[in-house]
């Protein structure tokens, strides 16, 4: 089977790294990728949102399988593309078309999903620059902290959270006005939820579903959950507080209840749904959906996936996925994340990677880099991501640790705390 990729960050070097164990794989294209996917398949450099491009890789290269690794080209109804095109309606797609996109692509349209099939999850309500008198008036009735959230897609920016009442109605005016664009013309205002996080994982084919190992990622730059927002600093999978009884629950109230949504709904859903969730007096609230896998955590729920992923997608594809089982490695997996001096503001691009040849027993999946002329050099903020297994956390992590501490470039920053409140 000939697969295509696309993506260009750790999630889908971890992708790469599990197809490429398929006996079923043929060839794999990755576009545009990193210099760790070059060492897997070829990389072709396009970008994902550009259709006509990834169209002509499909026809040049044969392709039987898109796997979307972003959710940028999923919103953007890359699977309506192929679906609608003569010559590509024969590739099976990874990922939902663009109705099921709106998961992710709009918070209005998945809290109001959430409402309609008794999905637990914060109280809102959703403004526009036309009725922001109303979300004013949700301000002054609710607690502090108070939870901004842009509408649209804000490249994982678009999440504010405020102490001070009257910070929060100027910020909310400021992103109506445009403060992240397009993306908060329209703005979720949410009740603030204090809790525990863990994402979940779901393959689906619309109706049947298996269940990918649990993780918890640390979105923070700095120790202790402290400083701005990142993609993700590190994770960690199993999660210790998320227990069999617990996950009965998420079963229960958030898992099924969606894929039964989607089906009655009439969206057709093939792919992954990532559910962020919270735990709140041992009880599960869906923070929010992604319509893809997470990064970092991608890149330790797929070294505990026992079997051949490219199997799971094509039973997901042929809507046969009542006949797979999934099984996981007992052992704990973490991963450290380095990133680029400055980031997640200005940080340079273009420093030479070393010590790359001095790793052991882990596995290095680069998000950030590029190869040129030999050398591996940064590419982007998050640059690797160092994942290890070990028969607990601790041992897990002292490897990840070990690797990280092996790597340098100019500018080198990683957080040494991950796993702290577990």
């Amino acid at each position: 089977m000939n697969v295509l990729l696309l993506g260009s960050g750790g999630r889908e070097h971890a992708l790469a790294w599990k197809l490429k164990q398929s006996p079923k794989l043929k060839e794999l294209i990755i576009a545009p990728g990193n210099a760790g996917t070059a060492q897997l398949g070829t990389n072709i450099d396009v970008d994902p949102n550009n259709f006509d491009a990834v169209k002509e890789i499909a026809l040049s290269h044969n392709i039987d399988m898109l796997v979307v690794g972003p959710e940028e080209p999923l919103v953007r109804g890359v699977k309506d593309f192929f679906l609608n095109d003569p010559k590509l309606a024969h590739i099976s797609v990874i990922g939902p078309g663009k109705r099921g996109a709106r998961l992710e692509g709009s918070k209005e349209f998945s809290k109001d999903f959430m409402l309609r099939y008794g999905i637990p999850t914060a109280k809102y309500t959703s403004v526009t620059l036309q009725t922001m008198d109303k979300g004013i008036a949700f301000l002054e009735k609710m607690k502090s902290p108070y939870v901004l959230k842009a509408d649209g897609l804000a490249a994982g920016k678009g999440v504010l959270i405020i102490d001070d009442l009257e910070q929060a109605k100027t910020e909310l005016k400021t992103m109506l006005e445009g403060k992240f664009g397009q993306a908060s013309q329209k703005v979720v205002i949410e009740e603030f939820l204090d809790g525990i996080e863990l994402s979940v994982f779901v393959l689906t084919d619309g109706s049947a579903y298996v269940v990918f190992p649990e993780a918890k990622d640390y979105k923070r730059i700095g120790e202790g959950d402290k400083g701005l927002n990142t993609g993700g600093m590190g994770a960690v999978s199993p999660v210790s507080f998320a227990d069999e009884a617990f996950m009965k629950k998420v079963h229960r109230k958030i898992i099924r209840p969606t894929i039964t949504g989607l089906y009655a709904d009439e969206i057709p859903y093939k792919g992954f749904i990532f559910i962020g969730i919270i735990k709140v007096d041992n009880k599960p609230y869906v923070i929010e959906y992604n319509v893809r896998l997470g990064d970092p955590e991608t890149e330790v729920i797929l070294p505990r996936v026992k079997g051949d992923l490219l199997e799971l997608l094509e039973a997901t594809a042929a809507k046969e996925l009542r006949k797979c089982s999934i099984e996981f490695e007992p052992d704990t997996v973490t991963t450290v994340v380095t990133v680029s001096g400055g980031y997640p503001d200005k940080y340079e691009k273009g420093k030479e990677i070393t010590g790359l040849d001095k790793l052991t027993d882990g596995m290095a999946f680069h998000a950030g880099t590029k190869l040129q002329n030999g050398k591996v050099l940064t590419n982007g903020g998050r640059v690797m991501a160092l994942s290890a297994y070990g028969k607990n956390r601790k041992e897990a992590l002292a490897q990840s640790y070990k690797n990280a501490a092996a790597i340098n470039y100019e500018g080198i920053y990683y957080r040494k705390d991950i796993g702290f409140d577990l």
